[in-house]
């Protein structure tokens, strides 16, 4: 990527429905000016803290204040190098605090880090917090879970499918802050394309909401509205957990700007997509003009459409090999032999991002249920704008326009979700102080 294209982001962090106080922490840096970028880059940071209340959100604090100043400090190492090292450093910040007081004993954070820069994506990790890669319609998770259960998969001892029933997903087998040293994996670095989405989010996201609902969100929404989104359908389906999300999208590559900038492995993989779909077009004209040929000249241009054919599987053959060669996940050339690098060559898991049939009814029906429960409660809803929005939505389902329908039942549940929080609060507030009289109620007098 270059300094010049546009990034697009937006950070959330909740609660949650069952917290009493928010145990993850979030860190953002963007840089101001090339010099900044080209040394070290954007970078984006989600910790979720552990330890119990305060002891929990004073390790992730320590994480996102330690990590991102001892990444820009460490003037004299490359990118990969600095980014290990602040996380590093981040372990030995909050070991420390953990050591001089009884209360904060093992005190640790999850912690996942990701720059965004002259050398492509680069990502730091610890823990179960995740980050994804959402490119064209696929949904990549480009880290692993330090996790028992994804321990338990990797070892083939249960099976993917029904690893959350026998194994509790709440065991991490990696922290920061636990021990005075720690294993940090390093992923990357991967090419940065525009339009790729990078979300990074804490268990509490992950636990609730598939790869698949992330995908579609934050490639059908601009990136506050996806965080937003992403978190009201936590807290739809229980909210058990602090949710903390990051969306970041890469955007259009500046007219008139040369590639020199940009690192071998993402001109390659800009080439590559280029030519297998300049094959693929080829390869469709060659095909529909052997068909037109039969129905104007009959078979006696049954020869040279055999031939035709032919051209044209090749073509389809080249463009998908072509393709396959030059898109990679990761740039081989530019991963360091390091003992502590986790060495990818594919993502750890892949989902579809786009937006099905099944999934735009899932969502339909917790909108029924959500709706049900204001019109019976009585929250306050702009019903009129409501009414309008489900029209609209209802129609763009009809047309089969799933993008459409679902960008707006997203916004039907969010006015729904922000009656929930009204009541909520309400609910909150008569608890601490008995309900609240209306100015004509007169009963009890």
């Amino acid at each position: 990527m270059l300094f010049e294209q546009s990034v697009q982001f937006a950070s959330l962090s909740d609660i949650g429905f069952r917290r009493q106080n928010n145990q993850d922490s979030f860190a953002v840096h963007i840089c101001k000016d090339r010099e900044d970028w080209v040394r070290r880059g954007h970078l984006f940071v989600v910790c979720d803290g552990m330890g119990g209340h305060a002891v929990g959100e004073l390790a992730s604090k320590l994480a996102v204040d330690t990590i991102p100043h001892a990444f820009q400090k460490s003037l004299e190492q490359d990118v990969k190098t600095a980014l290990l090292n602040a996380i590093v450093d981040g372990n030995r910040v909050i070991n420390e605090r953990g050591t001089q007081n009884r209360e904060f004993e093992r005190m640790g954070t999850t912690c996942t880090a990701l720059t965004l820069g002259s050398t492509g994506v680069l990502i730091g990790h610890v823990g179960d917090s995740r980050a994804y890669r959402v490119r064209g319609s696929q949904i990549d998770q480009l880290t692993a879970d330090h996790s028992l259960v994804w321990e338990m998969i990797q070892q083939r001892r249960v099976h993917p499918k029904d690893a959350s029933s026998i194994v509790p997903k709440n065991i991490i087998t990696r922290s920061l802050g636990v021990e005075p040293t720690v294993n940090v994996d390093m992923e990357g670095p991967f090419p940065a394309l525009s339009g790729d989405v990078y979300v990074l989010c804490s268990d509490g996201l992950t636990n609730l909401v598939s790869d698949q609902e992330i995908g579609v969100a934050v490639r059908e929404l601009a990136p506050a509205d996806a965080c937003r989104f992403l978190v009201n359908l936590a807290n739809l389906r229980g909210g058990i957990d602090n949710i903390t999300v990051i969306a970041v999208r890469l955007g259009a590559m500046p007219e008139g700007v040369s590639l020199d900038g940009i690192p071998e492995s993402e001109s390659r993989e800009i080439d590559g997509r280029s030519f297998a779909r300049l094959a693929w077009v080829i390869a469709m004209v060659v095909s529909c003009g052997f068909g037109m040929s039969l129905v104007i000249n009959g078979p006696d241009w049954r020869a040279a459409g055999l031939a035709l054919i032919g051209l044209s599987v090749f073509l389809l053959a080249v463009g998908w090999i072509f393709r396959k060669n030059h898109v990679s996940p990761t740039d081989k050339a530019g991963v360091e032999a390091d003992s502590m690098a986790t060495v990818l060559w594919r993502p750890y898991r892949t989902a579809s991002a786009r937006a099905t049939p099944e999934l735009i009814d899932r969502l339909a029906r917790l909108h029924a249920e959500l709706q049900k429960a204001a019109r019976e409660e009585e929250w306050s809803i702009d019903w009129a704008e409501h009414d309008d929005l489900m029209q609209k939505f209802t129609l763009a389902t009809m047309e089969k326009r799933l993008s459409r329908a679902f960008r707006d039942l997203t916004k039907v549940i969010g006015m729904l979700m922000s009656g929930v929080q009204a009541q909520r609060r309400r609910l909150k507030r008569e608890s601490r102080w008995g309900p609240v009289r209306k100015p004509n109620d007169t009963s009890g007098s």
